[in-house]
């Protein structure tokens, strides 16, 4: 029972820490006179991405790779079909241009690296499929060029279109006290997750594959799910499809980057078909899309029960 009651404040405290920490940062980025778009497209999307930062991270430095890896892509899944189907449930989406042009692509092309980087190569002497720390550092590398071309771009337009949310400024004191509060909060969540995770996974002798696919990536995914649905019921939905394609690309190449530079990731035939699951559902959000330049109700009911197939799917197997 103590197992439970921890994996809950696990995720409590990712969530809490999650909060605390985009509003430090963007007290921070208000202060320093930083575009508004900047701030939703950067420090909002890195800070609701840190509950999957901080699990796969840990769970990579203990070894434990099928969770880290699991965790993103089942995060990525339950943003792309959950997120999105439960906003356009609410409220029909309507797409940005940017998105349809630049980011949505990159994110596929990003999956599409992934499975590329699963192709076994030599490691210690025999043949395996990893996420090496080279394949690591060029996640990170393609990350960085992301960033940069989205603050150009931002930059480059010199206009604030739509405010990303509204970001109180602090004080400088309350400000550090939300940053640095928000990060240890998702330090120590993290370990409470990942560890707690594992234990349950061991009692009823399912594989941390499956728990990371499930109770850990909906648990991490909570941020950007309250999110969007806000973000639909205030008649913003626009927002919502930006936002999880955003966090869907900071999760692959920002977290497992960082995760298989620190410890390289053995990759299972299991996860390799998660994620041909993964690429064959954004294909199909992203003609939905971009068929209209909007995500309707009628295709959210298309949308949200690929997920329950694909939950049944992981249930069964």
């Amino acid at each position: 029972m103590l197992t439970y009651v921890l994996l809950i404040l696990g995720f409590v405290l990712l969530i809490k820490g999650a909060d605390f920490f985009v509003v430090g940062s963007s007290s921070v980025a208000k202060l320093l006179k930083i575009p508004s778009v900047i701030i939703g497209l950067t420090i909002v999307a890195f800070g609701t991405s840190m509950p999957e930062a901080s699990v796969s991270i840990t769970a990579a430095m203990a070894g434990k790779n099928a969770l880290a890896l699991s965790n993103v892509v089942g995060s990525n899944l339950f943003n792309l079909l959950v997120v999105i189907g439960c906003s356009a449930l609410i409220r029909s989406m309507p797409i940005q241009a940017s998105v349809l042009k630049k980011d949505f692509p990159v994110s596929i092309f990003a999956t599409i690296l992934l499975l590329v980087m699963y192709i076994p190569t030599m490691y210690h002497g025999e043949k395996a499929s990893m996420l090496s720390r080279i394949e690591g550092l060029i996640l990170l590398a393609l990350f960085i060029a992301y960033v940069a071309s989205t603050v150009k771009d931002a930059l480059k337009a010199r206009k604030e279109i739509q405010e990303m949310g509204d970001f109180q400024i602090l004080s400088a004191p309350l400000t550090i006290l939300y940053i640095v509060g928000g990060i240890a909060a998702i330090v120590y969540g993290g370990d409470l997750v990942v560890d707690c995770a594992s234990k349950i996974a061991a009692s009823f002798g399912l594989s941390e594959n499956f728990i990371g696919l499930t109770i850990v990536a909906l648990g991490t995914s909570l941020p950007e799910l309250v999110t969007s649905v806000v973000a639909a019921k205030k008649g913003e939905s626009d927002l919502a499809l930006g936002n999880v394609v955003g966090s869907n690309l900071f999760n692959i190449l920002l977290i497992l980057g960082s995760s298989s530079a620190l410890h390289p990731i053995a990759v299972t035939a299991e996860t390799v078909y998660d994620t041909l699951i993964l690429l064959g559902s954004s294909i199909v959000v992203y003609i939905f899309a971009f068929h209209k330049k909007e995500i309707s109700r009628k295709e959210a009911t298309v949308i949200l029960p690929i997920y329950i197939v694909f939950f049944i799917y992981i249930l069964m197997r």
